[in-house]
């Protein structure tokens, strides 16, 4: 099943690092919004935010309505040793799968570490665009990103888009959930 087309008065856009901090505030409560965060999440993200901007590879990508509200966001950067998540992932992928897995997958890769979709908008191929806007040109040999398990519209979308199992049922620290860890080659199709 794939998902209809955006609305056509949806407008994709590359917002540059400078852009992006000029809707901060927009952007972060989108992502609160839709991850049905409670009060106060989005001044404790962002300076990580604003510190991910500065990671090498950085892009992002977002969604607006014919009013020019912003309806999705999503960014990444290439992953690498050092990294909170590139570690932890390794670290899990290791343990479970072995080190020849871990690197086969984190040696070369993009994290798509946001993507969001105001909940109102969810379902229309807003998300699955700003993959693909994120993706277009990326050179990495893969791409790799985290979601809480369980069945939802992310995993819907995510398993259209060609992604495959990397880490199951992962808890990272500080984090209770049970998240999945996917991945899959570029470049898209």
């Amino acid at each position: 099943m794939t998902a209809a087309p955006p609305p056509s008065t949806t407008r994709f856009a590359e917002l540059s690092a400078d852009e992006l901090r000029a809707r901060l505030r927009e952007a972060l409560a989108l992502y609160v919004t839709a991850m049905n965060y409670p009060r106060g999440t989005a001044e404790q993200r962002a300076p990580m935010w604003l510190a991910h901007m500065l990671r090498a590879g950085w892009r992002c990508a977002a969604a607006f309505d014919g009013d020019g509200a912003m309806v999705g966001i999503g960014y990444g950067y290439l992953g690498a040793h050092g990294q909170w998540w590139h570690e932890q992932v390794r670290r899990g992928v290791t343990e479970r799968r072995g080190a020849e897995v871990a690197d086969a997958w984190m040696g070369d890769y993009f994290e798509l570490t946001e993507l969001h979709v105001r909940p109102d908008a969810q379902g229309g191929g807003i998300g699955a665009e700003l993959v693909r806007l994120l993706l277009a040109g990326a050179t990495s040999k893969h791409v790799l990103l985290s979601t809480p398990e369980g069945p939802s519209r992310a995993w819907r979308l995510y398993r259209r888009l060609g992604f495959v199992d990397v880490l199951r049922d992962y808890q990272f620290t500080g984090d209770p959930r049970p998240f999945g860890v996917l991945g899959r080659e570029l470049p898209m199709a």
